[in-house]
């Protein structure tokens, strides 16, 4: 039965709008975005579909194009559209940050570092550089690695910090296995950065791990 046969209660855009996005499921809102379905299946049994598949939305936001467009009923428009989704979240997530200190919203960092690492084939090292007010100057990514490490240059971090006039760090990195447990390499590495940046009055305020629906805090973990 095609959705608009459904009885209006039951209908993906109509929950959206009685009760708010939140009510929703994860395929019910992937339906609004497919808005049509393919033959013999609805937007909602399409967005299944989509999700069985992929296992979960955030591989699905990082599939290819050319994975993206193997799937009967989707194509380059339809990725366009969902990259663009992606961009925009991420954009309106910094503009938050850039309006406050990440330490009065850590969700708000946790989402952002998620959007930006979790699905991430290789290894990658990223900052938060902040100002006296902990506000957030810049978002870069320093380094880039293989699918198990990278090398990571504390004094490149430390002239990095210098050039944005940056006051504290939060540094991330994501774990492309998918265990975000912190080793012992990330650990000793974030002493080292915590050393260097004391020398310059940077403080390093936390150090993030990403991977798959997960993102821990060295802070909260007692390991800074």
């Amino acid at each position: 039965m095609a959705i608009p046969d459904w009885p209006e209660t039951e209908r993906p855009r109509e929950r959206l709008l009685a009760f708010g996005p939140a009510a929703l499921s994860d395929s019910e809102l992937l339906a609004i975005f497919l808005r049509t379905g393919v033959k013999g299946m609805s937007a909602v049994d399409l967005a299944r579909a989509l999700l069985h598949r992929f296992g979960r939305l955030s591989a699905l936001f990082a599939a290819g194009l050319e994975e993206f467009c193997a799937i009967p009923g989707l194509g380059p428009a339809k990725y366009a559209q969902l990259q663009a989704v992606l961009e925009m979240a991420k954009r309106a997530l910094k503009e938050e940050l850039r309006r406050g200190s990440p330490l009065t919203s850590p969700a708000s960092v946790r989402e952002y570092l998620r959007l930006w690492l979790q699905d991430k084939e290789r290894e990658v090292f990223v900052a938060l550089f902040l100002d006296t007010q902990h506000r957030v100057i810049a978002a870069e990514e320093l380094f880039a690695g293989t699918l198990t490490q990278t090398s990571v240059y504390p004094r490149e971090v430390v002239k990095r910090s210098l050039a944005l006039n940056a006051a504290a760090v939060i540094f991330a990195h994501n774990h492309p296995s998918g265990v975000a447990e912190p080793s012992q390499a990330d650990q000793a590495l974030t002493r080292a950065l915590k050393q260097a940046l004391a020398l310059v009055d940077v403080r390093v305020l936390d150090h993030f791990v990403v991977a798959a629906g997960a993102c821990v805090s060295f802070a909260e973990r007692g390991l800074l």
